[in-house]
């Protein structure tokens, strides 16, 4: 500490303070700070002899108390031991999530919401400690709450109390998602121009489907109930509202749900839409872009499943050019073309009956040598399990030839037991089946409305749907959504609220970072900065890294003390709630 004289035009007089020097955490530039406001130097004169000798003097005194203050003398006995059960290790990481959970303001939505209800638990207290477990303790709610002495919050309730929350969170999911847009809108910013939409669906282990788990297309080929999950993100990589459909439901049929709601509440304007050929339907075209709609899309479609024609136009060398504008030859390993094209889509109209309508779009074709070669290396064992399967069928049921029972013909199941059927014609490998698959190896097409968009903006906008399915992979991987442990409707849709809350805390601190750093090294780092209690009321740390470093400057928290008192723990954690 020392004495600032500070000289002020305005009345010509000097003013006194003991300032302490201080660097901003989070813009890593060094300043001043007043620690006591003296007065006007005239002022002072009157009251002392030398009023610059004397505050030196007292601000020399402060800077050495606070010195004694930081040194402490340990007394340690080398033969004591644990106490049996002792597990008294902190995690200090999850400060950073209060941070983002507080600055987007889900505090005030949780207790504002609780106002009126009868229950008595804190429905704010049990959705930090969801939060924060599901980001870095993933597991059960019975576990997050066996748990809740691993951080330094007091969380007050019972295991019974976090089970009742489910239900209100599960009450309140769709309007809590608008407030939290709202919110990154006004912190962060929301690029809402541009909306990436995709499917995934989550497995229960339980024997028996009911109205919401049910059995569909499991995405990882299991044969357990699933619930699908329609997911829209922004341009910004940020989640922005999820809905959950029963597991039989198709993924093409949940993408007016989801899109009509982004639409009507989230005040995005005309958007476009990105998505795969999964959700490419006549009805979902002209859901965006017929009647009034000005909206757009940048969809996937189809090789293998599209027209004759289509498929001639795919194959046909003319018109493709290569990385340079020239015209691609054979030898090229990267070539592509496009044309504008009306097409014709089918919709049902309010009656139910089916019309045609045009749409005029821009078809935009590529091939890669190296998409053609991972093909042809994925295809191979499947080739191989197929002649294998010809050779002898008595190895093999309906369930492991997944994706070997295509290329061959004359195969037939027993439809109880799945058992490979003894047919009048012997199975043989479907070459021509095969050869057909290969020819358009290395293709693929993208069919958009923006026909203002030239080749690579298409291609560089489509890209961007690989966060989304980065998100789905962060979501049951890093933070293991599943598999699902509560079995009620309403749980589950609670559930599913703190993966999205989570999800979206972790998104956040990546923007903040400038995503530096992936999902996994984030979550590692948080839950590797914790402390052991030293000694009474002080903690010890004994981590520190690049990743800390980089979430601790963008958030205005410092991680990089080796001890901290107790005092000084919950003054940041106090900090990070405000």
């Amino acid at each position: 500490m020392y004495l600032k004289k500070t000289y002020r035009k305005e009345s010509g007089r000097t003013y006194l303070v003991i300032a302490q020097k201080y660097r901003n955490p989070v813009t890593n530039i060094s300043t001043d700070r007043t620690i006591k406001s003296l007065g006007y130097l005239d002022e002072l004169e009157k009251e002392y002899d030398d009023p610059i000798a004397h505050f030196k003097e007292v601000a020399r005194k402060m800077t050495e108390e606070e010195n004694k203050k930081k040194k402490l003398t340990l007394t340690i006995n080398m033969d004591e031991q644990l106490v049996q059960g002792a597990d008294d290790r902190k995690n200090f990481g999850y400060v950073a999530i209060l941070k983002i959970y507080h600055e987007l303001g889900l505090h005030r939505f949780f207790n504002n919401r609780a106002r009126n209800e009868s229950f008595k638990f804190n429905t704010n207290s049990i959705m930090m400690l969801l939060v924060v477990s599901r980001l870095l303790s993933p597991g059960s709610k019975k576990k997050a709450f066996e748990e809740r002495r691993r951080y330094f919050e007091r969380f007050n309730f019972s295991l019974a109390d976090v089970y009742r929350a489910l239900s209100h969170f599960a009450k309140i999911a769709k309007e809590f998602q608008r407030y939290l847009h709202g919110q990154i809108a006004e912190k962060y910013g929301s690029n809402t121009k541009t909306i990436y939409y995709d499917v995934t669906n989550f497995y229960f282990e339980v024997d028996e489907a009911d109205e919401l788990r049910k059995y569909g297309r499991s995405k990882e080929h299991r044969h357990d109930p699933v619930v699908q999950m329609g997911l829209a993100m922004d341009a910004d990589g940020i989640p922005l509202h999820y809905e959950l459909f029963p597991g039989n439901k198709l993924d093409k049929e949940t993408f007016r749900s989801v899109i009509g709601e982004v639409r009507k509440n989230y005040g995005t304007g005309r958007i476009v839409v990105v998505a795969d050929m999964g959700i490419i339907t006549g009805d979902n075209i002209y859901y965006l872009t017929g009647g009034k709609n000005s909206n757009g899309y940048v969809f996937s479609f189809s090789v293998r499943g599209g027209t004759d024609a289509f498929k001639n136009y795919v194959l046909d060398n003319e018109g493709y050019v290569g990385t340079d504008g020239k015209p691609a030859g054979e030898d090229a390993e990267f070539k592509i073309k496009s044309r504008r094209i009306a097409r014709d889509i089918n919709v049902t109209m309010k009656s139910g009956k089916t019309a045609k309508k045009t749409v005029y779009e821009k078809q935009v074709v590529f091939w890669a040598k190296k998409y053609a070669d991972k093909a042809r290396a994925e295809r191979k064992e499947v080739v191989k399990k197929a002649l294998d399967l010809v050779a002898d069928p008595k190895k093999y049921n309906k369930a492991i030839t997944y994706g070997a029972a295509k290329y061959v013909k004359h195969l037939e199941f027993d439809k109880e037991t799945g058992e490979v059927l003894e047919g009048k014609q012997r199975p043989y490998f479907d070459s021509d089946k095969l050869a057909q698959e290969e020819m358009y190896d290395g293709y693929y097409a993208i069919v958009t409305s923006e026909l203002h968009m030239s080749d690579g903006e298409i291609i560089d906008t489509y890209r961007g749907l690989w966060e989304i399915e980065e998100t789905f992979r962060v979501t049951k991987g890093t933070l293991e959504a599943r598999p699902v442990y509560v079995s009620r409707e309403d749980r589950i849709g609670a559930h599913f609220l703190t993966c999205f809350i989570a999800l979206i805390i972790l998104r956040l601190i990546q923007k903040k970072t400038e995503r530096r750093f992936s999902a996994e090294r984030i979550v590692e780092c948080l839950n590797r900065i914790a402390c052991s209690n030293e000694q009474d009321n002080l903690y010890m740390f004994d981590y520190r890294s690049e990743i800390s470093d980089a979430i601790g400057n963008a958030l205005g928290i410092d991680f990089t003390k080796k001890r901290l008192r107790l005092s000084d723990i919950k003054n940041i954690l106090a900090n990070s709630k405000k």
